[in-house]
């Protein structure tokens, strides 16, 4: 595992700076290569509500070791993320699920309000990471504009971003719509690698299963129904109800802010793996 994780520094090194820890780095590292990574084959779990084949050649962390491999790696852990990696740990993909309800799909995608809005959010979004500690993230610019398959009932998009220290962030993000909700999968990458690493995770989707009863296609009259469409999930979904209230003009820029402010989530901290395993090296 030790060489498994090595792998990963190679990806930090290039996204963030090392940040500074409460215990030592040394006992970081070693509890991360600790946590008890399932090599694929297997199945990995996402909330109950869906599954994941991961291949031979990756592994995969359940939502409890996730939340401390996010600890570890210097962000807000929580119990909402699983975790899957190619065995080189050269991209990673988080997993997460949002009961939203059921998500309609008729709605017209505006790539650049879209990303006028996220931008109008890089004050608010810093002025919050600052007070965490945290490196500010500034919106560059579409990698991916945002674009929606109904075959596949698949939402994707990917933002480029830049740290304060003008290091290059990239995430990709897809969207799955299902009967009760969202699934998030969000692609960790290094920006000169995006393309490689989109079709490798593109093709790990292949391996996503909604559970019987929860795909998009078995809603039924009654289900819950969410009061946002397409556009409010690529803005983060959790503020989107100000979209159907007529409050946009007026809570855009702060939807967008805390948006960002859990896109750089992904990322920050994953540079101090690097010492961890050089040092050994």
């Amino acid at each position: 595992m030790k060489h498994l994780l090595a792998f990963l520094c190679l990806l930090c090194a290039s996204l963030l700076p090392a940040l500074a820890w409460g215990e030592p780095e040394e006992d970081r590292g070693a509890q991360i290569r600790a946590l008890p990574w399932q090599q694929g084959p297997t199945e990995g779990a996402v909330a109950g509500k869906a599954s994941i084949k991961v291949p031979q050649g990756h592994v995969f962390l359940d939502a409890k070791n996730t939340r401390r491999f996010l600890e570890l790696t210097g962000n807000p852990p929580d119990d909402l993320h699983t975790l899957v990696a190619p065995a080189s740990l050269k991209w990673l993909a988080f997993f997460a699920f949002n009961d939203s309800g059921y998500v309609k799909d008729d709605e017209t995608i505006d790539a650049d309000q879209l990303l006028d809005q996220l931008k109008s959010g890089d004050e608010r979004g810093n002025a919050r990471r600052r007070e965490l500690g945290m490196q500010p993230l500034f919106t560059d610019g579409w990698q991916v504009p945002p674009h929606y398959d109904p075959s596949s009932r698949r939402l994707e998009w990917g933002v480029r971003l830049r740290t304060g220290e003008g290091h290059a962030v990239v995430n990709y993000t897809v969207r799955l719509l299902g009967r009760t909700g969202v699934v998030s999968a969000v692609l960790v990458s290094a920006p000169e690698r995006l393309d490689a690493d989109s079709t490798a995770f593109k093709g790990l989707l292949e391996q996503f299963t909604y559970n019987d009863g929860e795909g998009y296609a078995e809603y039924r009259t009654g289900d819950k129904v969410a009061e946002y469409g397409l556009a409010a999930l690529v803005l983060g979904g959790a503020a989107a109800l100000a979209t159907k209230k007529g409050l946009w003009a007026a809570l855009g820029g702060l939807i967008a802010a805390f948006w960002k402010l859990g896109l750089g989530l992904a990322v920050a901290g994953f540079a101090a793996v690097r010492t961890w395993f050089s040092r050994k090296r």
